[in-house]
């Protein structure tokens, strides 16, 4: 395991420590935490269990049923 040194102005870290305590983790935690959402490529299963959730929404297709015809574009 590595370990990388930052600077941080007084601000942003109170805002840091703010969220770490929020978070119930330790401060190296918190960041390897934040850097892993960040460069995640995927949705979290968070998201995705998020399908469904609202029974009265219409689906895409639905939708897409109500809409008129496209205008025609014109030649570039």
């Amino acid at each position: 395991m590595s370990q990388i040194t930052i600077y941080l102005d007084m601000e942003t870290e109170a805002l840091m420590d703010a969220a770490v305590k929020a978070a119930g983790a330790s401060r190296s935690k918190w960041i390897a935490d934040t850097i892993r959402e960040r460069i995640r490529t995927e949705w979290p299963a968070s998201i995705y269990a998020l399908a469904g959730a609202w029974p009265d929404l219409p689906l895409a297709e639905e939708l897409r049923k109500a809409g008129g015809a496209d205008t025609k574009r014109e030649r570039l």
